[in-house]
């Protein structure tokens, strides 16, 4: 049976119609009450299963028959709102692919451009952590070339966002984007002038660090996602949205979810360690710490004296 079918026939036995007369509130109020009360009922049948266990022989039975109620409060509902239930379903299922599938093609974004116009698609950045004094800046080197400015925190406390370039190597892994990693790497795709100018230009490297700073703020309010496996739909949605007139737009919310935590948990260790070195590898989306920088100190010192 389609899910429009059952909707058709559950609303037969619906004591309250709207085209009775009755008020639009009571007919809307009283099953979404309804659906309440039957979730409420199917958690009591499982307290009742935790009780007794093997002794609540009906528990089966009981959650089949709350479900099916459930499902007639849905159904009465989506037809009060004018909505089909199998337009309802699909539009779920797109949600939850989005949000926990996988993108339909693995292709980075700029797959169709030549090579040096393309992002490496592996390759290791390595973080130098440099301390004079009070002063503590982080410069960054892919393939022995240094990339960048060297970056403070930019605050009054030490918070360790000098180390931010990380989530830039993370985007470009992960989502197969980065503006402001294309752009440290002189790669932007100048063969197509508009793309050069929309995706690789200086407002969509602003949107990036801005996706950068509002992740940051949210993770500095979580314990910098330590231990976390998850972070709120309503933060990907905010990521994306921001880049919405953009090519990294169409990539699922599971990327953006990785990229956010798989970004934290490196970035952590660059912070605990001083610095490090760090594996990106945009084929499989992941980013490694590979640990400390070999003769970090005398490589520090000499970028110091730049």
């Amino acid at each position: 049976m389609k899910l429009s079918d059952y909707q058709a026939q559950a609303l037969l036995t619906d004591k309250m119609p709207v085209s009775q007369g009755t008020a639009d509130d009571a007919a809307h109020l009283v099953p979404m009450l309804g659906l309440a009360g039957e979730a409420g009922q199917l958690l009591a049948e499982y307290k009742k299963w935790l009780r007794d266990g093997p002794g609540h022989v009906l528990f089966v039975d009981r959650v089949a028959e709350e479900l099916g109620d459930i499902l007639w409060y849905v159904a009465n509902l989506a037809s009060k709102y004018d909505l089909n239930l199998d337009e309802v379903a699909q539009q779920n299922l797109r949600k939850v692919s989005d949000l926990h599938g996988r993108a339909n093609s693995a292709d980075p974004l700029d797959a169709a451009y030549k090579e040096t116009e393309r992002l490496p698609r592996q390759f290791v950045i390595t973080f130098w952590e440099i301390r004079e004094g009070s002063q503590v800046q982080v410069r960054t080197e892919i393939n022995g070339r240094l990339i960048g400015a060297a970056l403070t925190d930019n605050a009054y406390n030490d918070d360790g966002y000098r180390f931010h370039d990380i989530f830039h190597v993370a985007y470009a892994a992960i989502l197969g984007w980065s503006p402001v990693l294309r752009g440290l790497l002189r790669l932007k795709r100048r063969s197509v002038p508009l793309i050069d100018e929309v995706e690789d230009g200086g407002r969509a490297a602003v949107i990036e660090e801005g996706i950068a700073a509002v992740a940051f703020d949210y993770a500095r309010r979580h314990k910098y996602l330590e231990a976390v496996t998850d972070v709120d739909d309503s933060l990907l949605s905010t990521l994306r949205g921001m880049s919405e007139h953009l090519e990294v737009s169409a990539q699922p919310m599971s990327y953006w979810r990785k990229a956010v935590l798989d970004g934290f948990t490196v970035w952590r260790e660059l912070v605990k360690h001083g610095g490090g070195r760090v594996s990106a590898d945009l084929d499989k989306r992941e980013i490694l710490y590979l640990g400390p920088a070999d003769n970090a100190t005398t490589t520090a010192a000499a970028l110091a004296s730049e």
